[in-house]
């Protein structure tokens, strides 16, 4: 499985390469494409080149675990106040500013140059003369990988311009906000089509791509993120129709020998090596960036810590405690820690949906019941841990975010869970600290369309 998709990240260098000249926030510049976009390689290509855009520093290689997990009470910045280190900090602490915080800006353009490549496919491939069902599935993938983009922006930013064509600069400078409601509306009927267009699995090659399971598992997210439990139900459902399991052990479902595993939905592929297509998320988070720079990032915090039961088997795979055996303090075990890579050169894969997070969502939108128990059960029982009841104290939201806090610890839900059960307000306050909701609006963005409003700060 270490091959498995490699072939499309190096084929989206292709396009990578010269991404940037023609995707931009919004808009595309006027370019001579003429000599593209013709044959169906050309859209594989294409659709890869948006794949591509998972990799860039403002998506999963370093700005969304920034937004969706640091941002939480799970983890913070680190002890280092210079340099990166004081940008992280000052996000963490909800003091970062508009026209500065780079990471933030990072965030939402390079989210944008991934929608915008989905935009290109979806805008010129009627007119390729290809196989339909090669057709059906390039399409599907734009779908998916474009619903994604726009997720993680309609979370964090709120108000953000939809974009679903390709369009060009001047018109960009023109595109209207839009509360993140009526964004959600779009992506859940954007992912039915993906649904009904992609394959259930896939092979040699081609694992990797964006499947039925991985486009109805993210529309019962945005389903749960609506406040629509009813409508999350179905798909969520059809999740279990699709062949995935629970890997055995929790320790399975990490390493570069675990990759796109049973209970894999959809990874971000990362190839190290040389190739552009390794990750930084490794060196940042594990004891390799105290070796070269004395800190390290996406620190777990003493209250995550304290968050796994005793006995909890997941919780000596996930990170290293404060006095743990390599003592170096905490830091996140699941992304490796002992094999040397080149600065931003590594192997592993970011999980960015698996079948625990599905099941616990389903137990989520069916609310507190026996079949909602049993399935947050399946996930517990292979923690090593006992069944949980509505004898159990707490609620049931306290109780299912608290299994979802330590299942998916490191994975770029927390945020997003505070956010859906109303929690993140209480919490972060609990930490002494004074959160807002919705980041800043980046005042390129606010400059560029005088009619753009900022998030209260």
């Amino acid at each position: 499985m270490k091959k498995k998709l490699i072939y499309i990240l190096i084929s989206a260098g292709i396009l990578s390469s010269c991404g940037k000249e023609f995707t931009d926030l919004n808009p595309i510049s006027q370019r001579n494409v003429n000599a593209f976009y013709k044959t169906s390689d050309d859209m594989v290509i294409a659709v890869n080149a948006a794949y591509k855009a998972l990799q860039m520093n403002g998506a999963y290689n370093q700005s969304y675990w920034i937004l969706n997990e640091m941002r939480s009470d799970n983890t913070d910045g680190g002890a280092d106040n210079t340099g990166l280190g004081a940008d992280l900090n000052a996000i963490d602490n909800f003091n970062e500013n508009a026209a500065t915080a780079e990471l933030i800006t990072s965030s939402y353009l390079d989210s944008y140059v991934g929608i915008s490549r989905c935009n290109i496919v979806l805008s010129r491939i009627e007119e390729v003369p290809m196989d339909q069902n090669l057709k059906n599935r390039v399409k599907g993938e734009a779908l998916f990988l474009r619903s994604l983009f726009y997720y993680n922006l309609a979370v964090n930013f709120g108000r953000i311009p939809l974009v679903l064509k390709e369009i060009t600069v001047e018109e960009g400078k023109s595109y209207p906000q839009l509360p993140a409601s009526e964004v959600y509306k779009q992506l859940v009927a954007d992912l039915a089509t993906a649904e009904g267009f992609l394959d259930v699995k896939y092979t040699g090659n081609n694992v990797g791509r964006a499947t039925k399971g991985a486009a109805a598992t993210l529309m019962g997210k945005i389903y749960l993120t609506m406040g629509d439990k009813a409508s999350a139900v179905a798909p969520l459902r059809r999740v279990k129709t699709y062949g995935y399991s629970l890997v055995p052990t929790y320790d399975k479902l990490w390493g570069i020998a675990n990759k796109n595993n049973v209970e894999s939905i959809f990874e971000v592929q990362y190839k190290g090596g040389g190739t552009n297509t390794g990750n930084a998320f490794t060196n940042a988070f594990s004891p390799l960036m105290i070796q070269s720079t004395g800190a390290y990032k996406n620190r777990p915090t003493a209250e995550m810590q304290a968050a796994y039961e005793p006995n909890d088997k997941r919780f000596a795979i996930s990170m290293n405690p404060i006095n743990g055996p390599l003592n170096a303090g905490r830091f996140i075990l699941k992304y490796g820690t002992t094999t040397a890579y080149n600065e931003g050169d590594a192997d592993y894969n970011f999980v960015v949906l698996r079948y625990a997070d599905a099941l616990l969502m389903l137990a989520e939108a069916l609310g507190e019941g026996t079949e909602a128990y049993d399935l947050i059960y399946e996930v517990r029982f292979r923690a090593g841990l006992n069944r949980i009841d509505s004898s159990t104290p707490g609620t049931f939201a306290e109780k299912l975010l608290k299994e979802r806090r330590v299942e998916l610890a490191f994975e770029n839900h927390r945020w997003p869970d505070l956010l859906r059960f109303g929690k993140a307000a209480e919490v972060m306050k609990a930490q002494g600290k004074t959160p807002r909701l919705l980041f800043l609006i980046p005042q390129r963005e606010l400059d560029i369309n005088n009619t753009y409003t900022q998030n209260p700060i």
